[in-house]
């Protein structure tokens, strides 16, 4: 697994999984998918786009602004 904490990349403008400031995945698509470390759990879950433009983790209170989230991604 890969960790790290979510950050916005402004040049693909995705979401993106950084480790300390570089870039482990620059950029997130629709529907892909990664773990996100909730109340102290890793939980499984998609990055989705809403109709109002904002992103968000499916099956979590994530919405909008994601940054500093802690994730994981599979090798």
């Amino acid at each position: 697994m890969r960790e790290g904490r979510l950050g916005y990349n402004s040049y693909n403008k995705r979401y993106g999984l950084l480790s300390s400031d570089l870039w482990i995945d620059t950029g997130f698509h629709c529907g892909e998918c990664l773990e996100v470390l909730l109340d102290d759990e890793w939980v499984q879950t998609r990055m989705e786009m809403n109709p109002a433009r904002e992103w968000y983790l499916v099956g979590t209170p994530y919405c909008g602004d994601l940054e500093y989230i802690r994730a994981r991604i599979p090798e």
